[in-house]
């Protein structure tokens, strides 16, 4: 069996969104020939509530053995119906070391994460995302809970304010070969002279361009909507007093799955 080029960790909380977050990920493993891990974490005190040692015991074995069956039926299911490499650990303990010692044993290319409705910021209620977008260099995807990218199907690719790192990585090739013409760029700017302009470029790429104000992120929301946007890449910021849209922004107010270019 062949090794495949791309290591994707999926972190999941196991919710009904989950589903949707591993078919999104299979679908970017499809195009860039990558292998999945599925990795979960639950936190000691979430499990065992009970002072009888003897309970808190029968509990904890009791929930091992269901996360275990858990992913194992969920890595079974999407392995099968994809062909695609998908494998499942999961740890009881403290939620960010426990994540810091999977992402150093497995050594991953790409970190999957969802998106929560009330506040994408806070997956495991513990500033998750935050917390891998400062700890994790490499390419972050954060998959919307609606909208997955279909596996074996071309995607409707979009930038936001000429995002252009994600182009520079070995597998842009592999992604630009399964996305339809023309690319969508999006642009914020202050230029009010700029707004709603439409440019084409040899039918290459279409590109928005809306004037920052209190509405700019809900305009940009109805426009990659209309656009039927699959994947939206983003820049990391290193200057945030020079961010004229903020990723932390982006994330809260667009639904749509968004792949965060490498620090």
């Amino acid at each position: 069996m062949k090794n495949n080029k791309y290591k994707i960790l999926v972190l999941s909380d196991l919710k009904k969104s989950t589903s949707t977050i591993i078919k999104s990920s299979v679908g970017l493993a499809k195009m860039i020939d990558g292998e999945i891990s599925l990795f979960h974490v639950k936190k000691h005190i979430d499990i065992v509530k009970r002072d009888n040692q003897f309970s808190a015991m029968r509990t904890l074995n009791e929930e091992h053995n269901n996360t275990k069956k858990q992913i194992e039926a969920l890595v079974n299911d999407f392995s099968k119906a994809y062909d695609v490499k998908v494998s499942g650990n999961y740890a009881f303990g403290k939620i960010k070391e426990e994540i810091q010692k999977q992402i150093k044993l497995y050594n991953p290319d790409i970190i999957v994460l969802g998106q929560r409705d009330s506040n994408p910021l806070k997956l495991f209620g513990d500033s998750i995302t935050r917390f891998i977008l400062k700890k994790f260099k490499g390419i972050i995807m954060i998959a919307s809970n609606e909208n997955a990218l279909v596996p074996n199907e071309k995607m409707t690719l979009g930038v936001l304010n000429g995002s252009n790192k994600i182009f520079s990585t070995e597998f842009s090739k592999d992604i630009i070969t399964h996305t339809k013409a023309p690319l969508k760029s999006f642009r914020i700017l202050n230029s009010q002279e700029e707004s709603d302009v439409l440019i084409s470029n040899e039918g290459k790429m279409v590109e928005y361009v809306f004037e920052q104000n209190d509405n700019a992120m809900t305009t940009l929301a109805s426009y990659l909507q209309k656009n039927n946007i699959n994947l939206l890449c983003v820049d990391r910021e290193k200057d945030r007093t020079n961010a004229e849209t903020s990723l932390k922004e982006v994330v809260n107010k667009l639904n749509v799955s968004l792949l965060v270019s490498e620090a």
